[in-house]
């Protein structure tokens, strides 16, 4: 026979559950940005005159994202800590020289050598996406499965962050026009925001949390430009660029990393792309008008990336952790040839 308690811990059991969202928005890497781009690129696709209603709304959408720009990169400045070890720097310099140098040469030949389209990828999308690595995705992964220098290195990683690094490729080989001040203004937000940040620990607490609600409406804006038809254009060569970044600059920042005695993870850890790498296309078109043509399918092709490297990034490191890490195997001189052979044993199923 039902007690009279039952009777209540039924009705409390189906109030709860009549309470739950009945549906819920799936999280992405890289959602801060993605979803509001989405928004913004359905609105600009399907009635695009919203935009030009007037007032605040207009101002914020047509007005230009450099603002935003730099004020995210004053938000993720203030996060920086001097404080770093000597381990975490060699570790950061150490996987991030190949990084960068591999972002140059990719990002330059595509430019010379395949007029600024290799199966619909540019030089911005190439040299903007893989140059600078999602530092949140990378700390996660870390905090799994690295050490405390590998983990303190994410405060070098820091440096590349925003569209200083593509602007000072680009400009130095001479395939765009950009002065130097526009270069120094470029990272100058970053660097007042480390200041600040380590001066005033009041000052980095009140910056800090606003670096996501800054990508989420710098997200909007981007979105706002976008159209249906070049979002989709960006994203087969989107992926493609998300492959490049893990299985051609991984496998060579591993065997740097192995070379200079580290043991690789952080390399693989590292080799992805980040959401707010999609602020380069703009900024550099507002630069450079040459690409601006370019901006709207290179941030698609980013935004795409995003995703891709964010899902397989923290598979392959661990994938490294387990068949390198834990066995002790000394791979320092052999590099990228080990690193491909196992993986060719493992595909076998040897």
């Amino acid at each position: 026979m039902a007690q009279p308690g039952d009777d209540k811990e039924m009705t409390a059991a189906a109030t709860a559950e009549a309470s739950k969202p009945k549906f819920r928005v799936p999280r992405l890497p890289g959602d801060i940005m993605i979803y509001p781009m989405i928004v913004g690129l359905l609105l600009n696709t399907f009635c695009p005159q919203v935009f030009e209603i007037g007032g605040f709304f207009t101002v914020a959408t047509r007005g230009g994202s450099n603002a935003v720009v730099a004020a995210i990169l004053l938000f993720v400045g203030a996060g920086i800590s001097f404080k770093s070890t000597p381990g975490a720097i060699k570790t950061g310099i150490v996987i991030l020289i190949p990084k960068l140098v591999l972002a140059a040469a990719l990002g330059l030949g595509v430019a010379y050598f395949f007029n600024d389209n290799f199966l619909g990828l540019s030089s911005v999308s190439v040299i903007g996406g893989i140059s600078f690595c999602n530092m949140a995705l990378y700390t996660g992964i870390m905090g799994e499965f690295g050490d405390e220098s590998e983990r303190g290195a994410v405060g070098i990683l820091f440096f590349t962050a925003g569209p200083a690094i593509t602007m000072i490729i680009l400009g130095v080989s001479g395939l765009a026009n950009i002065p130097v001040g526009t270069i120094v203004g470029s990272v100058l937000p970053l660097v007042i925001g480390m200041v600040l940040g380590n001066l005033f620990p009041f000052v980095k607490n009140l910056l800090i949390p606003g670096t996501n609600p800054a990508i989420a409406f710098l997200g909007f804006q981007l979105g706002a430009s976008m159209s249906l038809s070049s979002f989709i254009a960006g994203g087969i060569s989107g992926v493609l660029l998300g492959l490049i970044t893990l299985f051609v600059v991984g496998p060579v920042t591993f065997a740097f990393e192995r070379l200079c005695g580290g043991n690789g993870k952080a390399a693989i850890a590292c080799s992805t792309v980040a959401g707010t790498a999609m602020t380069t296309p703009v900024a550099l078109a507002e630069v450079a008008p040459r690409y601006a043509e370019l901006a709207p399918t290179a941030y698609a092709q980013i935004a795409t990336a995003v995703i891709i490297t964010a899902i397989l990034a923290p598979i392959l490191t661990g994938w490294v952790d387990k068949k390198f890490c834990q066995g002790g195997e000394d791979l320092s001189a052999a590099g990228v040839e080990a690193l491909e052979e196992a993986v060719a044993r493992d595909v076998d199923g040897e």
